[in-house]
């Protein structure tokens, strides 16, 4: 049994198939799918598929809400106070059906003006508190900016914490560990040396499994989904020299200390 710790499977790119997608995940044992949003639209869309998919065939799906930190892109209008406020209130009112704050983070590919990156960093700390209040683990972005974000997290307290497809040093990611920090590795991981030495640095007790579809799959640009996480899994397992089948145990248990919301799933 397989936990999809992130994807983004209400993109309308799923759309002529995401059944179809449920489907061939849950035939290679991908039990759930935590689906996250990028915004209050996005939100939106993503309780809407969630909700369609509830007590049908194929993977469970568990919503999580979140506020994309590519929304303070150099190249864009900055998000409005009214915006954020809103799309707070928004994981308020559903926090007892989400799995997981997120996505939610910092960018330092697409932010590099200092003071959005400040902006960024100082929603991000809301996003902790809120998590906080509302008992909620959290879903990290931190594309280059790997260290920033676990300093900062770190530094206000969060506790329960996924970084999604760290990009940052293992060392980095090896102390987050020790503080009880979870990272998930996509599949795209057969085609990066930096995730080699990540999962090679890392305890298995430490790792989770995602797909962050469409995107990170095993073949570059082609389009990505849950199935695709046994391909992370079978890495994970020749770095580690264990057999796959413990890697779906490890990961899974991983998911549901993480993640109480799957209890109700598994």
């Amino acid at each position: 049994m397989l936990v999809d710790c992130h994807a983004h499977l209400a993109l309308d790119c799923f759309d002529p198939d995401r059944d179809l997608v449920r489907d061939r995940a849950k035939q290679v044992g991908v039990a759930v799918v935590l689906v996250v949003g990028e915004g209050f639209e996005d939100n939106r869309r993503v309780d809407g598929v969630v909700r369609a998919a509830a007590g049908s065939a194929g993977a469970a799906l568990l919503p999580c809400f979140g506020f994309h930190p590519d929304r303070f892109a150099d190249d864009g209008p900055l998000p409005t106070r009214a915006e954020i406020d809103a799309t707070k209130e928004q994981i308020r009112q559903s926090a007892p059906r989400l799995a997981a704050i997120g996505e939610v983070g910092l960018d330092h590919w697409r932010v590099t003006d200092q003071q959005r990156r400040k902006s960024q960093a100082a929603l991000l700390e809301e996003f902790a508190e809120l998590a906080a209040e509302l008992d909620l683990p959290i879903n990290v972005h931190s594309r280059s900016a790997g260290h920033h974000a676990i300093d900062l997290l770190r530094g206000v307290g969060a506790r329960r914490v996924l970084m999604h497809a760290f990009d940052g040093k293992a060392s980095h990611a090896v102390a987050a560990a020790r503080a009880g920090y979870f990272f998930s590795i996509p599949p795209s991981v057969w085609r990066s040396p930096q995730k080699h030495k990540l999962v090679r640095g890392l305890a298995l007790e430490s790792l989770l499994l995602e797909s962050d579809s469409p995107v990170l799959g095993p073949i570059k640009e082609a389009r990505n989904e849950p199935a695709n996480v046994v391909c992370a899994r079978d890495f994970i397992a020749d770095a580690h020299g264990v057999p796959p089948e413990r890697v779906d145990e490890v990961t899974t248990e991983n998911a549901l200390v993480l993640f109480p919301a799957l209890k109700g799933v598994l």
